[in-house]
């Protein structure tokens, strides 16, 4: 899909709301002015915020709602009020085909919800799961799930890494990304049943993607994957603990460089390299998550993000909805299928093989 894109924003939804996302869709549009935009808000509010941009003249429209979801909302609320929020009509645009992807700030759990109701699953998708980019030492990762299923079967898991290899092939530009099941060992004989069956399903693929097996948790920054599978309980508690810890780094090499005197001076002559390191680790470099499976896009911007977090977030969006990642994930699941449900080359072989051993002589 090329030139024009319609993308739905969520208005009020992020820690810093309206300004945060107008000021981030300004600077996606000075990037990308083929880009239209529906903003669903508060018209009261929005509407000063998108006047103060050049970027944005002409090329936005506003949809009125006084219906907001809060992050305190549980997901059934907002299923059973919300979609007249920002955040529903944002996903019902695309729903309806008025926009190609939604992109929201607002409470995970709702939007997730909303965007199961209104878009529904790809066929033979069972279950949404939420994928992002990882900060790596070779550029960035995929992993997924990061929190839409605690529990997965070994089918989940094997749909998640198709969708996951598909979302890595149009946001990273990999011809065959090499995809691993994250588990406690690299061994075949390592972890529970789920994730061995798992593997056992994704090894022999056709599918534009390599299954390399299994990785363990240490080796997630060292890029040597593009797409790290797993149930969304472990890839929580995983995302969780990388930020925590790119934060816990942070901190301690400033409170060292305030020391003393000697060390601020060293923190001058290296500042450059710590420089890159922080952008590198910045999460608003990272930002925008998405929900794999729907019959649509739906983007999930960090709720925290800066407004370049948010321009990071749509141009991830937009490369999705340029690639038509949807349609894309919906081939290959069927091509999967059609490869799993052809008999093995070997079989006809083995079984007339063992049929005349029991052939007197």
């Amino acid at each position: 899909m090329v030139g024009k894109l319609t993308l739905a924003l969520d208005a009020m939804g992020g820690d810093a709301g309206a300004p945060m996302v107008v000021e981030g869709a300004a600077i996606a549009m000075a990037e990308d002015p083929d880009l239209h935009i529906i903003f669903y808000g508060k018209e009261d509010t929005v509407r000063p915020l998108v006047d103060a941009y050049a970027a944005l003249s002409g090329k936005v429209e506003i949809i009125h709602t006084d219906d907001v979801v809060l992050a305190e909302d549980r997901p059934s609320h907002a299923v059973r009020r919300g979609r007249n929020s920002s955040m529903g009509m944002a996903v019902r645009a695309v729903c309806d085909g008025t926009a190609q992807v939604a992109v929201s700030a607002g409470n995970t759990g709702a939007l997730m919800a909303l965007a199961k109701i209104l878009l529904r699953m790809i066929p033979g998708i069972d279950r949404p799961a939420l994928a992002s980019l990882f900060p790596t030492l070779q550029g960035e990762s995929v992993m997924l799930d990061l929190g839409a299923n605690v529990e997965c079967s070994e089918e989940n898991l094997v749909q998640f890494a198709l969708m996951g290899a598909a979302f890595a092939r149009t946001v990273l530009g990999l011809e065959r990304p090499r995809v691993a099941l994250l588990n406690i060992g690299s061994e075949d004989l390592k972890g529970n049943e789920t994730v061995k069956n798992a593997g056992a399903m994704l090894r022999g693929t056709t599918l534009p993607m390599e299954f390399v097996g299994f990785t363990e948790g240490d080796a997630i920054g060292m890029g040597g994957n593009d797409v790290i599978v797993t149930d969304g309980f472990t890839g929580n508690v995983a995302l969780k603990t990388a930020e925590g810890t790119a934060n816990l780094i942070s901190e301690m090499l400033s409170r060292a460089f305030r020391a003393s005197p000697f060390s601020m001076l060293g923190y001058f002559l290296i500042r450059k390299g710590l420089k890159s390191l922080e952008t590198h680790l910045d999460s608003n470099n990272h930002n925008g998550a998405v929900f794999l499976g729907l019959n649509g896009l739906v983007v999930k911007s960090h709720g925290g993000a800066s407004a370049g977090g948010f321009a990071t977030a749509i141009r991830h969006a937009v490369d999705m909805a340029r690639h038509d990642l949807t349609n894309l994930i919906a081939e290959d699941l069927k091509n999967f299928e059609r490869h799993s449900d052809e008999p093995d080359q070997d079989e006809p072989a083995a079984e007339a093989e063992n049929t005349a051993a029991g052939v007197p002589q």
